[in-house]
This record gives structure tokens, sequence and C-alpha cells, in this order.
């Protein structure tokens, strides 16, 4: 069993900034961010696979978000940058302990941290 803990939500102004973090009571295979806005879905935000670093993200934040790991720390980061509103939704680190490559599904996940609120006001 694996605990995560997430910290850093908040409000900021379109065009800011928040680091989002999540510490791991254990090591996985890979780790994840998650998001979800009232009314829709939780969807795929970014991916790292712990041990070789492999990040993956969604065409909706790349070039803007950064997923970092701290080896040391066992904590799971998410940089945002240039926010806009429609990033704003709760965000959630989930954390899997499978060989997969399925890292953008919500199934493939069997850890998931309690969430935290990100509002971007325009």
């Amino acid at each position: 069993q694996v605990q995560l803990v997430e910290s850093g939500g908040g409000l900021v102004q379109a065009g800011g900034y928040l680091r989002l973090s999540c510490a791991a009571s254990g090591r996985t295979y890979a780790m994840a961010w998650f998001r979800q806005a009232p009314g829709k879905e939780r969807e795929f935000v970014a991916s790292i696979r712990w041990t070789s670093g492999i990040t993956n993200y969604a065409d909706s934040v790349k070039g803007r978000f950064a997923i970092v790991k701290d080896n040391a720390k066992n904590t799971l980061y998410l940089q945002m940058n240039s926010l806009q509103p429609e990033d704003t939704a709760v965000y959630y680190c989930a954390a899997t302990p499978r060989l997969t490559v399925k890292l953008t599904i919500t199934t493939m996940y069997d850890y998931w941290g309690q969430g935290t609120q990100v509002t971007v006001s325009s």
C-alpha cells in the first residue's frame, strides 16, 4: 500500500504559476498527475516512470507544465506555468506498480491522492 499526500494548490491569476507536490510513502513503477474539472471526466495531465525518468504530457499542457521527481524525498512535483482558466480543476496525484505503457489511463493506477484544488482566474 502506498499513500500519497498532495499539497500546493490554490488561486492564481491567468498567466501565473503554481507548483504541486505529492509525497509518496513508497516507490512505484510510475506516477502521474490527473485533473478533473466540474462536470467533466478525470483527464491525464502528465506521467513519469520513476526509474528511467521518461515523461509524457497531455497536448493541452505541453510546454507549460513539467513533471519532476525527487528520488531522495520520494516526492513528485508538477510545475505549472502560464496557467489559464481552463486549467481550473482538482488535481490528483496517482501511482502504479504495474509495468505498463498505458500511463494515460486512470484504471492503470492503484493509488490516488486526496486531490488539491487549482483555480485560475481570468
